[in-house]
């Protein structure tokens, strides 16, 4: 009985240890390789007549009045899009009297091309500074139509750290955004964290292999993000491809050993 009690007080002693060993690979400060990775991003701009316009940015569709002037938009936020000239828009978003965003919209002389220069002011944390260039994709004129990228530049420092969470678990820290998602290996929801976490956000996690986990973040219970994690064989490559309902192509985040 005693020699059956000492296995059993072995293999749970094993258990913690192993589980700390599968999360280990993972733990680290990551640094973002902008040229392997991909943003992609979609939106549609639709003129419903005179100078009203409806913009779907991949969430619900924002129908306001294209006069610089800041009108209702969705999730509780002040949507502004002022003509600064015939090629040129300035888009604003704000919140509770704070600018979100600023974004520069710049038509080429053909039309087919826009380019946004768009700055993204967090509540707290490192500002985020990206450039697109989209291509029209069928009709439209103006600034009014279906636009897709073909090009994204990151000029912000963009920063990952993996710590541990709860002893078996791990906690996938974005240092500009200052969100936290923290999960366990037991199939839980997890509330994620820091200054700029949504306060029903939580994330979960499954692992497919050694090298492979799947997180999916959540938004009030509903899935709103879904993330494939993957380690190279040297440990020194991370790569997170994001799945976002409304979509059509995922983003690719290949990060570096720091």
């Amino acid at each position: 009985m005693r020699a059956r009690n000492l296995g059993l007080l072995l293999a749970a002693s094993l258990v913690p240890t192993m589980a700390k060993a599968a999360q280990a690979p993972f733990i680290g400060n990551w640094t973002l390789d902008a040229a392997r990775s991909r943003l992609p991003d979609q939106m549609t701009v639709e003129n419903k007549g005179g100078k009203t316009y409806a913009f779907d940015f991949a969430g619900d569709v924002e129908t306001i009045v294209v006069n610089g002037t800041d009108q209702k938009g969705e999730g509780g936020t002040l949507l502004s899009v002022k003509p600064q000239a015939p090629d040129t828009w300035i888009v604003q978003r704000k919140q509770g009297g704070r600018l979100l965003l600023r974004a520069t919209w710049k038509l080429s002389k053909d039309g087919r091309t826009l380019t946004d220069y768009f700055r993204e002011t967090a509540a707290a944390g490192t500002p985020l500074s990206m450039d697109y260039v989209y291509r029209r994709m069928g009709a439209g004129s103006g600034f009014a139509g279906d636009w897709r990228s073909v090009k994204e530049t990151m000029n912000s420092p963009y920063r990952l750290e993996v710590k541990a969470f709860r002893g078996d678990g791990l906690a996938f820290a974005m240092v500009a955004g200052k969100v936290t998602r923290n999960v366990r290996f037991d199939g839980g929801d997890y509330p994620d964290a820091g200054p700029n976490a949504s306060p029903s956000g939580t994330s979960s996690v499954r692992r497919l292999d050694a090298l492979t986990l799947v997180i999916t973040a959540k938004h009030d219970g509903k899935p709103i993000l879904t993330e494939d994690v993957g380690l190279s064989p040297d440990l020194k490559t991370l790569t997170i491809t994001q799945h976002i309902p409304g979509k059509d192509q995922p983003n690719v985040l290949v990060f570096k050993r720091a």
